[in-house]
Protein backbone atom coordinates (compact mmCIF):
# COMPACT_ATOMS: atom_id res chain seq x y z
CA UNK A 1 0.00 0.00 0.00
CA UNK A 2 0.86 2.75 -0.70
CA UNK A 3 1.83 6.04 1.84
CA UNK A 4 -0.96 9.44 1.80
CA UNK A 5 0.75 11.60 0.46
CA UNK A 6 0.27 15.83 -0.97
CA UNK A 7 2.15 17.18 -3.47
CA UNK A 8 3.06 21.04 -3.15
CA UNK A 9 5.41 23.22 -4.75
CA UNK A 10 6.51 23.64 -8.58
CA UNK A 11 7.93 21.66 -11.69
CA UNK A 12 11.81 21.56 -11.81
CA UNK A 13 14.63 20.02 -12.77
CA UNK A 14 15.43 19.34 -9.67
CA UNK A 15 15.08 16.13 -7.75
CA UNK A 16 11.91 16.11 -5.76
CA UNK A 17 11.80 17.00 -1.73
CA UNK A 18 10.18 13.97 -0.04
CA UNK A 19 10.02 14.61 4.23
CA UNK A 20 8.74 12.59 6.43
CA UNK A 21 7.32 13.58 9.59
CA UNK A 22 7.42 12.81 13.33
CA UNK A 23 5.85 10.40 16.00
CA UNK A 24 2.32 11.08 16.16
CA UNK A 25 2.29 13.76 13.84
CA UNK A 26 1.48 14.02 10.05
CA UNK A 27 2.27 15.10 6.87
CA UNK A 28 1.46 18.70 7.41
CA UNK A 29 3.26 19.23 10.87
CA UNK A 30 6.17 20.28 7.87
CA UNK A 31 4.18 22.50 6.33
CA UNK A 32 6.49 25.21 6.48
CA UNK A 33 9.34 23.68 5.38
CA UNK A 34 7.16 22.35 2.49
CA UNK A 35 6.41 25.88 1.45
CA UNK A 36 9.52 27.40 1.58
CA UNK A 37 11.27 24.43 0.02
CA UNK A 38 8.41 24.29 -2.92
CA UNK A 39 9.44 27.64 -4.10
CA UNK A 40 11.82 26.24 -6.34
CA UNK A 41 10.99 22.60 -6.25
CA UNK A 42 8.47 19.57 -6.39
CA UNK A 43 7.39 18.93 -2.31
CA UNK A 44 6.39 15.45 -1.54
CA UNK A 45 4.91 15.48 1.96
CA UNK A 46 3.23 12.13 3.36
CA UNK A 47 1.77 10.73 6.53
CA UNK A 48 3.68 7.28 8.04
CA UNK A 49 1.98 4.31 8.36
CA UNK A 50 -0.42 4.33 11.16
CA UNK A 51 -0.40 8.56 10.93
CA UNK A 52 -2.61 10.86 9.77
CA UNK A 53 -4.88 8.89 6.61
CA UNK A 54 -2.19 6.47 5.88
CA UNK A 55 -2.95 2.90 5.85
CA UNK A 56 -2.55 1.32 9.29
CA UNK A 57 -0.15 -1.68 10.21
CA UNK A 58 1.35 -3.69 13.13
CA UNK A 59 4.65 -3.96 11.89
CA UNK A 60 6.04 0.10 12.42
CA UNK A 61 9.97 -0.86 12.45
CA UNK A 62 12.25 0.91 10.62
CA UNK A 63 13.03 -1.24 7.39
CA UNK A 64 9.05 -1.37 6.92
CA UNK A 65 8.98 2.66 7.55
CA UNK A 66 12.30 3.09 5.06
CA UNK A 67 9.98 0.87 2.82
CA UNK A 68 7.01 3.16 2.39
CA UNK A 69 9.62 6.14 1.63
CA UNK A 70 10.93 4.10 -1.45
CA UNK A 71 7.99 3.02 -2.63
CA UNK A 72 6.55 6.80 -2.77
CA UNK A 73 9.95 7.99 -4.68
CA UNK A 74 10.07 5.08 -6.89
CA UNK A 75 6.56 6.22 -7.92
CA UNK A 76 7.67 9.45 -8.28
CA UNK A 77 10.23 8.92 -10.58
CA UNK A 78 13.25 7.25 -8.54
CA UNK A 79 15.32 9.35 -6.79
CA UNK A 80 14.60 12.42 -4.27
CA UNK A 81 15.97 14.94 -1.53
CA UNK A 82 14.88 13.09 1.73
CA UNK A 83 14.13 14.94 4.83
CA UNK A 84 12.40 13.64 7.90
CA UNK A 85 12.07 14.63 11.97
CA UNK A 86 12.64 12.19 14.84
CA UNK A 87 10.67 9.13 13.79
CA UNK A 88 10.92 10.65 9.74
CA UNK A 89 14.46 11.12 10.42
CA UNK A 90 14.96 7.51 11.03
CA UNK A 91 13.18 6.44 8.80
CA UNK A 92 14.95 8.59 6.69
CA UNK A 93 18.68 7.03 7.51
CA UNK A 94 17.52 3.92 7.05
CA UNK A 95 16.00 4.22 3.53
CA UNK A 96 19.56 6.18 3.02
CA UNK A 97 21.83 3.62 4.22
CA UNK A 98 20.06 0.55 2.66
CA UNK A 99 18.63 2.19 -0.74
CA UNK A 100 21.30 4.75 -1.25
CA UNK A 101 20.67 5.32 -4.92
CA UNK A 102 17.36 6.51 -4.11
CA UNK A 103 18.56 9.40 -2.03
CA UNK A 104 20.68 12.49 -3.21
CA UNK A 105 20.84 14.38 -0.25
CA UNK A 106 19.56 13.69 3.30
CA UNK A 107 18.61 16.04 6.00
CA UNK A 108 17.19 14.73 9.34
CA UNK A 109 16.36 16.90 12.12
CA UNK A 110 17.33 16.10 15.73
CA UNK A 111 17.43 12.43 16.14
CA UNK A 112 20.83 9.86 15.68
CA UNK A 113 21.33 6.27 14.82
CA UNK A 114 20.99 5.13 18.19
CA UNK A 115 18.73 3.68 20.68
CA UNK A 116 16.88 5.93 22.98
CA UNK A 117 16.24 5.10 26.55
CA UNK A 118 13.30 7.08 26.89
CA UNK A 119 9.51 5.85 25.69
CA UNK A 120 6.50 7.78 24.52
CA UNK A 121 3.86 5.19 25.54
CA UNK A 122 2.67 8.05 28.64
CA UNK A 123 0.98 9.73 25.61
CA UNK A 124 -0.94 6.47 24.02
CA UNK A 125 -1.90 6.37 27.98
CA UNK A 126 -3.35 9.58 27.68
CA UNK A 127 -5.19 9.35 24.23
CA UNK A 128 -6.64 6.36 25.28
CA UNK A 129 -7.70 7.62 28.51
CA UNK A 130 -9.98 10.54 26.73
CA UNK A 131 -13.54 10.02 26.44
CA UNK A 132 -14.57 10.78 22.70
CA UNK A 133 -18.05 10.54 22.97
CA UNK A 134 -20.06 12.84 22.20
CA UNK A 135 -16.86 15.27 21.15
CA UNK A 136 -17.75 17.78 18.94
CA UNK A 137 -15.58 20.57 19.75
CA UNK A 138 -11.82 21.08 19.65
CA UNK A 139 -11.60 23.07 22.79
CA UNK A 140 -13.84 20.23 24.69
CA UNK A 141 -11.27 17.88 23.32
CA UNK A 142 -8.45 19.58 24.87
CA UNK A 143 -10.21 20.17 28.06
CA UNK A 144 -10.89 16.20 28.45
CA UNK A 145 -7.02 15.51 27.27
CA UNK A 146 -5.39 18.12 29.65
CA UNK A 147 -6.91 15.91 32.29
CA UNK A 148 -3.80 13.65 31.21
CA UNK A 149 -1.33 16.12 29.69
CA UNK A 150 -0.16 19.11 31.24
CA UNK A 151 1.56 21.00 28.26
CA UNK A 152 -0.52 22.64 26.16
CA UNK A 153 1.89 22.45 23.19
CA UNK A 154 1.81 19.23 23.44
CA UNK A 155 -2.26 18.80 23.81
CA UNK A 156 -2.66 21.03 20.15
CA UNK A 157 -0.36 18.80 18.90
CA UNK A 158 -1.85 15.23 19.46
CA UNK A 159 -5.05 17.07 18.55
CA UNK A 160 -4.38 17.59 15.28
CA UNK A 161 -4.36 14.15 14.66
CA UNK A 162 -8.28 14.09 16.08
CA UNK A 163 -10.85 12.58 13.30
CA UNK A 164 -13.99 14.96 15.25
CA UNK A 165 -15.89 14.56 12.23
CA UNK A 166 -15.76 10.50 12.67
CA UNK A 167 -18.39 9.50 14.42
CA UNK A 168 -17.92 8.47 16.77
CA UNK A 169 -14.33 10.75 17.27
CA UNK A 170 -11.25 8.78 16.99
CA UNK A 171 -7.51 9.28 16.65
CA UNK A 172 -6.10 8.96 13.03
CA UNK A 173 -3.32 6.64 15.09
CA UNK A 174 -2.86 2.96 15.31
CA UNK A 175 -2.53 3.72 18.92
CA UNK A 176 -2.55 -0.06 19.70
CA UNK A 177 0.29 -0.84 16.98
CA UNK A 178 2.45 2.22 18.36
CA UNK A 179 2.63 1.15 22.00
CA UNK A 180 3.49 -2.61 20.60
CA UNK A 181 6.09 -1.19 18.37
CA UNK A 182 7.48 1.68 21.04
CA UNK A 183 10.90 -0.41 21.89
CA UNK A 184 11.66 -0.49 18.28
CA UNK A 185 10.57 3.53 17.82
CA UNK A 186 12.65 4.65 20.17
CA UNK A 187 15.74 1.98 19.03
CA UNK A 188 17.67 1.47 16.27
CA UNK A 189 18.09 -1.91 13.94
CA UNK A 190 21.33 -3.56 12.76
CA UNK A 191 21.82 -1.41 9.30
CA UNK A 192 25.08 -0.68 7.53
CA UNK A 193 27.41 1.41 8.57
CA UNK A 194 28.95 4.01 6.14
CA UNK A 195 26.25 2.89 3.65
CA UNK A 196 25.40 6.25 2.55
CA UNK A 197 27.75 8.68 1.17
CA UNK A 198 26.25 11.06 0.22
CA UNK A 199 25.82 14.68 1.38
CA UNK A 200 23.92 14.49 5.04
CA UNK A 201 22.43 17.09 6.84
CA UNK A 202 21.90 16.96 10.66
CA UNK A 203 19.83 19.59 12.03
CA UNK A 204 20.12 19.63 16.39
CA UNK A 205 18.00 21.60 18.75
CA UNK A 206 20.39 23.26 21.13
CA UNK A 207 18.13 22.76 24.08
CA UNK A 208 17.00 18.85 23.06
CA UNK A 209 18.83 15.78 24.60
CA UNK A 210 18.33 14.13 21.40
CA UNK A 211 21.66 14.82 19.71
CA UNK A 212 24.82 14.97 22.43
CA UNK A 213 28.00 13.73 22.17
CA UNK A 214 27.43 10.09 21.97
CA UNK A 215 24.64 10.79 19.31
CA UNK A 216 26.97 12.54 17.25
CA UNK A 217 29.31 10.14 17.29
CA UNK A 218 27.10 7.33 16.00
CA UNK A 219 25.61 10.22 13.49
CA UNK A 220 29.55 10.04 12.32
CA UNK A 221 29.55 6.21 12.01
CA UNK A 222 27.14 5.86 9.79
CA UNK A 223 27.41 8.86 7.87
CA UNK A 224 31.12 9.73 6.90
CA UNK A 225 30.14 13.36 5.57
CA UNK A 226 27.82 14.38 8.25
CA UNK A 227 27.74 17.94 8.63
CA UNK A 228 25.81 18.40 12.12
CA UNK A 229 24.51 21.83 12.74
CA UNK A 230 23.04 23.09 16.32
CA UNK A 231 20.20 25.20 15.96
CA UNK A 232 20.30 27.81 18.48
CA UNK A 233 17.09 28.63 20.75
CA UNK A 234 15.20 25.18 19.77
CA UNK A 235 14.29 22.04 21.25
CA UNK A 236 13.42 19.11 19.79
CA UNK A 237 10.62 20.47 17.40
CA UNK A 238 13.51 22.97 16.26
CA UNK A 239 11.02 23.98 12.83
CA UNK A 240 8.25 25.18 14.77
CA UNK A 241 10.46 26.79 17.27
CA UNK A 242 13.07 28.49 14.61
CA UNK A 243 11.30 27.75 11.55
CA UNK A 244 12.38 30.49 9.04
CA UNK A 245 15.99 29.71 9.92
CA UNK A 246 15.90 26.06 10.00
CA UNK A 247 13.63 26.28 6.67
CA UNK A 248 16.74 28.61 5.31
CA UNK A 249 19.09 26.21 6.40
CA UNK A 250 17.40 23.29 4.67
CA UNK A 251 17.02 25.13 1.22
CA UNK A 252 20.96 26.47 0.97
CA UNK A 253 21.88 22.63 2.07
CA UNK A 254 19.62 20.85 -1.05
CA UNK A 255 20.36 23.97 -3.67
Amino acid sequence: MMLNMTMTGMDSDRPPVLLAHGLFGSGRNLGGLARRLGESRRVISVDMRNHGDSFHDPDHGYAALAGDLAQVIAAQGGRADVLGHSMGGKAAMMLALTQPDLVRRLVVMDIAPFAYGHSQSGLIDAMEAVDLAGLRLRSEADARLAEHVADPGVRAFLLQSLDLKADPPRWKFNLPALRDQMPRLVGWPEAPKGGFTGPALFLAGADSDYCRAPQAEAIREYFPQAEIRVIPGTGHWLHADRPAEVAEAVAAFLD
